[in-house]
């Protein structure tokens, strides 16, 4: 996905404002204070969510099986949008908006690359559906009333993880050293860390993290070609959408879906299903690179 040639004009001039002040002990204090911020959220959220549940509201909040706890942890990405918002603010003395690429290509590239996937995704779910049984998660009705809030925070949930790992650590890492491998990789390898989660996807957990780090390796292609967040996180979102909004895994994180699939994350055939992902991620980062690169 990546080559080694000159970084494209696009990219130069998306990570020039990282340049100004590019030292890796203020990326290194940044990312402490994206830590923290993120942590402050999360507690303040987890708080409330414990004040307005029931018994067992511990467990209900772990799970996300129900539509509060699930927007309630999408919620918790409100500190991680703000860290890296913070810590270019505090630390590199430049504008948050540096962090998104300019305005108008960030639309557009959003609004494209949304679209080209969720062309994608559905058509596979469309085919999927022949060989597995969509499980009803919720009345149609009630799922209506929650999309509007529920789209919002898939966008929250997937805007803030591209502004730490495409935008803030991808733009910083870039901003030192000119190889892909620093800041396309490593980038990439700490976004499929966060998605390594053996208590709920058990011996597919490495898979899960495998496909979260090829994905980001996509999405920072993108970023480099595109110069700007618009296209990985239009991605990002759609893809999100779908997988949490529409068709989800059964188990955690299915509290807003309208579908389930009739299997969770530990079931061998999750490893089916990866793999398929994976040429579906590929398939669309193929056409979007085309489509978008400037």
């Amino acid at each position: 996905m990546l080559s080694h040639g000159a970084m494209r004009p696009a990219f130069i001039r998306y990570i020039a404002p990282a340049q100004e002040r590019p030292q890796l002990w203020r990326l290194a204090t940044g990312l402490a204070v994206c830590t923290a911020i993120y942590g402050l959220v999360a507690f303040a959220v987890f708080g409330a969510f414990a004040l307005s549940a029931d018994q067992g509201w511990t467990e209900e909040f772990l799970a996300a099986e129900t539509p509060r706890a699930l927007m309630a942890h999408l919620s918790v990405f409100l500190g991680m949008a703000l860290g890296p918002m913070a810590a270019v603010l505090l630390l590199h003395r430049r504008r948050p908006g540096t962090l998104f690429g300019r305005a108008p290509i960030v639309l557009r590239d959003f609004t494209s690359a949304a679209a080209v996937t969720a062309a994608f995704v559905v058509a596979t779910i469309a085919v999927s559906v022949v060989f597995l049984t969509a499980v009803p998660n919720r009345p149609v009705e009630v799922w209506l009333v929650t999309l509007p809030a529920a789209l919002l925070l898939v966008a929250l949930q997937t805007g803030a993880e591209e502004l730490l790992f495409r935008g803030y650590i991808q733009q910083q890492l870039a901003a030192r050293f000119r190889s892909p491998l620093i800041w396309a990789v490593i980038p990439s390898l700490a976004f499929g860390a966060l998605h390594f989660d053996p208590v709920n996807a058990g011996a597919n957990a490495w898979l899960v993290a495998g496909g979260a780090v090829v994905f980001g390796l996509a999405a920072a292609d993108l970023t480099a070609r595109t110069g700007s967040l618009g296209a990985a996180w239009g991605f990002h979102f759609a893809n999100n959408v779908v997988a949490l909004l529409f068709f989800a895994t059964d188990g955690p994180l299915s509290g807003l879906a309208l579908f389930r699939t009739p299997f969770s994350m530990d079931d061998p055939a999750v490893a089916i299903a990866l793999t398929f992902d994976l040429i579906i991620i590929g398939a669309i980062w193929f056409v979007l690179r085309r489509l978008l690169a400037r």
